[in-house]
């Protein structure tokens, strides 16, 4: 199983965020993400806030886990955080709004298995050590750093900073708002289940149709 790249829903989407997102500037994360998110036709986003930060990317995401029928799960600090985010979701009319799980993000992120859309903050401290110990879905997972900009002159690598194995199918950085680092990654695990006992190689597919670019191995 791989994850599936669908232009229709991401274009619906967008729409749906920047029509969500028209009285905040410099929306375009959060525009962005919401069609990838839903583009991928995600069904387990996960993200992280901190208090007082800002919450416009939750929204773009919201609106992504509705159109893809999603869990969406947002991870906050601690109580009062929760009652903050839960009150910056209500006033805007987000619905449904999503879960919120009070706790560190790197003790949190290892008991929601499965997800397959994983939002980081890159100005948070531990931002690396939650990429490593997520547990993505056996059809891989989409992976966004935001504000990356400062971290990718420190020399960043996704092959360094996930889990010992991880396959990095692609990887781009983009010059979305202050820098989004994205990786598309097969299972944790990394590997390949294949019932040819011979030699095995790597091979590059190019869908004609839409770009996409895959790795497989026979």
């Amino acid at each position: 199983m791989k994850l599936v790249w669908s232009p229709e829903t991401a274009s619906k989407s967008y729409l749906d965020t920047v029509k969500l997102c028209e009285k905040f500037k410099e929306s375009e994360v959060a525009e962005f993400l919401s069609a990838m998110a839903a583009g991928w036709n995600a069904k387990f986003i996960v993200e992280s806030w901190s208090n007082n930060g800002p919450i416009i990317t939750s929204f773009g995401l919201a609106v992504a886990a509705r159109n893809t029928g999603a869990r969406h799960v947002c991870i906050v600090p601690d109580e009062p955080s929760t009652v903050q985010y839960t009150k910056a979701m209500a006033e805007i009319g987000v619905s449904p709004p999503p879960e919120v799980v009070a706790g560190e993000a790197e003790k949190v992120i290892p008991r929601l298995l499965g997800l397959d859309f994983l939002v980081v903050d890159c100005k948070q401290r531990e931002f690396d050590r939650v990429l490593r110990v997520a547990k993505v879905g056996n059809r891989g997972a989409v992976l966004a750093c935001k504000n990356a900009w400062q971290r990718n002159v420190s020399g960043f690598r996704w092959n360094k900073a996930l889990e010992k194995g991880t396959r990095v199918v692609r990887s781009v950085f983009l010059p979305v708002g202050k820098g989004l680092d994205i990786a598309y990654i097969g299972s944790t695990s990394g590997k390949v289940v294949t019932t040819n006992k011979g030699p095995s190689r790597w091979f590059k597919h190019i869908d004609q149709q839409s770009g996409e670019e895959h790795l497989f191995r026979k």
